[in-house]
């Protein structure tokens, strides 16, 4: 599966200047962009984890290239993630049971509301960054992801 990390505008060696989502909104699409060039014809899933996840999740929900969606530490205690109830497209959520950023409940609710196909994988006893129990956060996503398809992540 073709995959494409980058950092937001500011994080690592990046260049620009982080502005509290409204640019990032561009660097996702710009991600999306250039996977749809580089693999056409591949359908695209976007993840993200804790701010990417607010972020990606916006821009994946709006462009009908991607089909799939991995929201990873949810911060739901300080982010607006209505924009979700629009977004039939299926969606997986991983989150911690202990996360500082995201309240269980608040994450619980928000996945049950949600239109589509959506699944909550809560992995227990971690926190934001899933300490000491990262393979759960991935063995999650493989079996979400073992439907059949390959995508661009």
């Amino acid at each position: 599966m073709p995959v494409l990390r980058f950092n937001f505008r500011s994080a690592g060696l990046s260049e620009g200047k982080h502005d509290r989502g409204r640019s990032e909104l561009d660097d996702v699409r710009t991600a999306v962009n250039f996977l749809a060039v580089e693999f056409p014809g591949t359908p695209l899933l976007v993840a993200g984890f804790s701010f990417g996840c607010w972020v990606g999740l916006r821009v994946g929900c709006e462009d009908a290239r991607v089909e799939r969606l991995i929201g990873i530490g949810a911060p739901v205690n300080g982010s607006d993630f209505s924009y979700l109830q629009q977004c039939p497209k299926s969606k997986l959520f991983v989150h911690g049971s202990n996360d500082e950023h995201g309240d269980l409940n608040k994450v619980r609710a928000m996945v049950e509301s949600l239109p589509g196909e959506n699944e909550l994988v809560v992995v227990e006893g971690v926190d934001h960054f899933f300490t000491g129990k990262i393979e759960q956060l991935g063995a999650a996503i493989s079996a979400w992801g073992d439907g059949g398809h390959e995508y661009a992540l």
